[in-house]
């Protein structure tokens, strides 16, 4: 097997002392007040003068803001990761212009999640120990897992989230990554809310927000939340409520993550090859009835996870066309309905053949991605060319929720 020499970010818990946390604290405001310093200044040049101002002219103003009485207290952290604070602005603003991304928006005080970059001038790894610049002991941080052999760190990036727990992750190449090798198998996936996924196997991946303890924990955020609406504005008690509050938002989303990460790495050990929808969450979210449920199911995530490790293993991942009618077509004479309203979850088509809705569909994701890989066809069926522009095959009415049951 081969080895594709990716590099990988290993994430761990670590608990900061106290001096440690102020110095990180401190480091955090200023790389937020860098950056949106840096986002004006080229705010401004753009609506005033119509210039774009480059990475090193900030890095420029970097340095006279240092030497001013009012930005003085930049020089106390380590100039690092104000740096790699401007490069992250630059690579937004070339996302922006490349329209890969929105235009950048101010880092806010009261944001969920802040965290700092340092590169390898700015700590020191040795025999698995981790002291950043301005520190003056090693952090003490869980390792959870091994890093891999000789592992030597390019990047360290520490964050702390909303629930106050500080983490810290370390970039460097892991030879462990290998190629896998190659085999026939192709699968098709379903995306839905009752299952989360459903396969052309006819495999059924239960939602984990159906589980006891996901409904325990739900009953917890309930709790917490109503207790944080009672709190005073700005009050130590409403800042208490409101960590509260997030522990139990980070025990529903850790939860989440591992169970994705468990179902995109078997998807990607099996098949060579793996189909899913390109689906628009953005969308379906403005639907308000299901909003929650489909944000809960993380559909995205899966796709970025699932993108990410089959580059790892040498897989393949096709996506098929939204507008693409999975669950109207029937997979064995492929035949087109008319209607499939959402509450039909199992139909008998006129040739005979009888689908369990969501099944059916993955089948028809494979067949179609398939087609696409063997011979380039296009799995988008022809538009209208009225000014609607509405599909004359949409797959479920005015909106393109695939695969999603109503409760």
């Amino acid at each position: 097997m081969k080895t594709t020499h990716t590099k990988r970010a290993f994430k761990y818990r670590f608990y900061p002392t106290e001096a440690q946390a102020a110095e990180l604290s401190r480091t955090f405001g200023c790389v937020r007040k860098v950056y949106n310093l840096a986002l004006a200044a080229r705010a401004e040049a753009w609506s005033l003068r119509q210039e774009r101002v480059s990475y090193n002219a900030t890095s420029a103003m970097l340095t006279a803001w240092k030497k001013t009485e009012e930005l003085a207290y930049l020089n106390d952290v380590s100039s690092v990761p104000l740096q790699q604070a401007l490069r992250h602005l630059q690579t937004a603003f070339t996302n922006f212009f490349a329209k890969r991304a929105r235009y950048p928006h101010f880092k806010s005080r009261k944001s969920a999640r802040r965290s700092a970059e340092y590169t390898t001038s700015a700590f020191r790894f040795r025999d698995g120990e981790l002291t950043l610049a301005k520190m003056a002991e090693p952090l003490h941080i869980v390792w959870s897992r091994p890093l891999p052999k000789d592992a030597k760190p390019s990047t360290v990036t520490v964050s702390q989230d909303a629930a106050g727990r500080w983490f810290v992750s370390l970039l460097c190449e892991d030879p462990t990554v290998r190629l896998l090798p190659t085999t026939d198998r192709a699968v098709g996936i379903d995306a839905g809310l009752d299952h989360l996924l459903t396969l052309s196997t006819g495999e059924k991946i239960a939602n984990p927000r159906h589980e006891r303890h996901e409904r325990r924990d739900r009953a917890r955020l309930a709790r917490a939340q109503r207790e944080l609406s009672r709190k005073a504005k700005d009050s130590a008690n409403r800042d208490r409520a409101r960590r509260k509050v997030a522990k139990v938002h980070a025990r529903i989303a850790d939860r989440r993550r591992d169970h994705l990460h468990k179902i995109t790495t078997r998807l990607v050990r099996e098949n060579q090859t793996i189909v899913i929808e390109d689906l628009t969450v953005q969308n379906l979210l403005k639907n308000h009835t299901l909003a929650r449920a489909i944000s809960d199911a993380a559909w995205r995530e899966f796709r970025s996870l699932l993108e990410y490790k089959a580059q790892w293993y040498g897989r393949t991942v096709i996506t098929v066309d939204r507008w693409f009618p999975s669950s109207k077509l029937c997979s064995t004479c492929g035949t087109v309905r008319d209607a499939m309203p959402l509450h039909v979850r199992t139909w008998t088509c006129a040739c005979g053949a009888t689908h369990d809705r969501d099944v059916n569909a993955a089948r028809n994701i494979l067949a179609a991605g398939l087609a696409v890989s063997a011979c380039g066809a296009d799995v988008r069926p022809q538009r209208e060319t009225s000014r609607t522009r509405r599909s004359v095959t949409k797959q479920e009415g005015p909106r393109a929720t695939v695969g999603i049951p109503v409760y």
